[in-house]
């Protein structure tokens, strides 16, 4: 078959769905990032049904597309989200209203998604992280409070700010932590608040180093 498709079209690009390697990679249903620079993209659904179906009311809050979105961008990949049109071609109310909600973030946070490079910083409980260039993208899906603690933060900071509104943030950095400070009490933005994050260089965590080196409660 690529034989043939190449025949007609010698710089038609393919995936891999036909069991060889192709010019990138679709998983689906799961993020798996490749490596060496080869390209990929994550196929999703919106609830577990790739076409319409009536009963299926399993649906991805918006969070969860965020999140999706946010570490495919941070791996160097791309998020093709499914929706299945009913007959008549309409969409579903819930498809609708989770991608609404996903595109007013996107409003104010595309800078954090869009043309990212692949981000060395990933390890927290609560957030991932996006990078472009030496700016460091902190998207918080659960919110700390007025305190956010990013450990292993290797890179020098230069300044912070609340990526939606451009609030400065006040920002503490040791060795072993980073901690933004003066934060809003609850989170100023849906489904995901992002803190822009203006490092010297390119932003490397190393949370091997802390384990090393931090202090241990001795008895």
């Amino acid at each position: 078959m690529n034989k043939m498709v190449f025949g007609l079209q010698p710089d038609i690009i393919v995936n891999n769905r036909n069991k060889l390697e192709g010019d990138f990679s679709t998983p689906e249903q799961t993020i798996k990032a490749e490596t060496g620079g080869r390209a990929w993209e994550s196929c999703m659904t919106m609830n577990d049904s790739w076409g319409y179906q009536t009963t299926d009311d399993d649906w991805r809050s918006p969070k969860t597309v965020v999140r999706n979105l946010i570490t495919c961008s941070r791996d160097g990949g791309n998020y093709l989200l499914n929706i299945g049109p009913r007959g008549d071609d309409s969409i579903p109310e819930e498809s609708v209203t989770i991608l609404q909600s996903v595109g007013k973030w996107i409003d104010g946070n595309s800078q954090s998604i869009y043309k990212t490079d692949i981000c060395n910083v990933k390890r927290a409980a609560f957030a991932n992280f996006t990078r472009k260039g030496n700016t460091l993208y902190i998207h918080a899906y659960f919110w700390p409070g007025s305190e956010l603690n990013i450990a292993g933060l290797r890179t020098r900071v230069k300044s912070a700010k609340l990526l939606r509104s451009g609030t400065p943030v006040k920002f503490q950095q040791t060795e072993l932590q980073t901690k933004f400070l003066g934060l809003p009490q609850t989170a100023p933005d849906s489904p995901v608040t992002t803190l822009a994050v203006e490092c010297e260089s390119e932003p490397i965590q190393d949370t091997d180093f802390v384990r090393k080196n931090r202090e241990r409660d001795r008895a």
